[in-house]
């Protein structure tokens, strides 16, 4: 499985920016999609998750700002970003956990992530 993302660049505090990530490949069904970030210094943190049927996780700092939606036919996930502060500036990465036909067990795979610039 392949992810890219999309939709990173500089925008103004409180401002508003939707991220996409697409999964490519052959024989696989994904079971959920995440966005994760990374802050120069800091360790990657989760951002929010979504399984199909059930309520999209979200990490406290993005909580009533930041929505996930996914469309599970396109295979792509989205991180809709409102009211962004000066530290929400990060690298945004896609986290796919899905099963494949080819190999048992469940698998990660990870975009190469799109940077997102918060100006005050």
């Amino acid at each position: 499985v392949q992810l890219v993302e999309s939709g990173g660049g500089l925008v103004q505090s409180g401002k508003s920016l939707t991220l996409s990530c697409v999964a490519s490949g052959s024989g696989f069904s994904i079971d959920s999609m995440a966005w994760y970030r990374q802050a120069p210094g800091n360790q990657r943190e989760l951002v929010a998750s979504h399984r199909s049927g059930t309520i999209p996780n979200y990490a406290d700092s993005v909580k009533g700002r930041f929505t996930i939606s996914r469309d599970a036919v396109k295979n792509t996930v989205f991180l809709h970003m409102n009211s962004l502060k000066t530290e929400d500036t990060a690298v945004y990465y896609c986290n796919a956990a899905y099963c494949s036909d080819y190999v048992p067990g469940r698998m990660h795979a990870w975009g190469q992530g799109t940077l997102v610039t918060v100006l005050s």
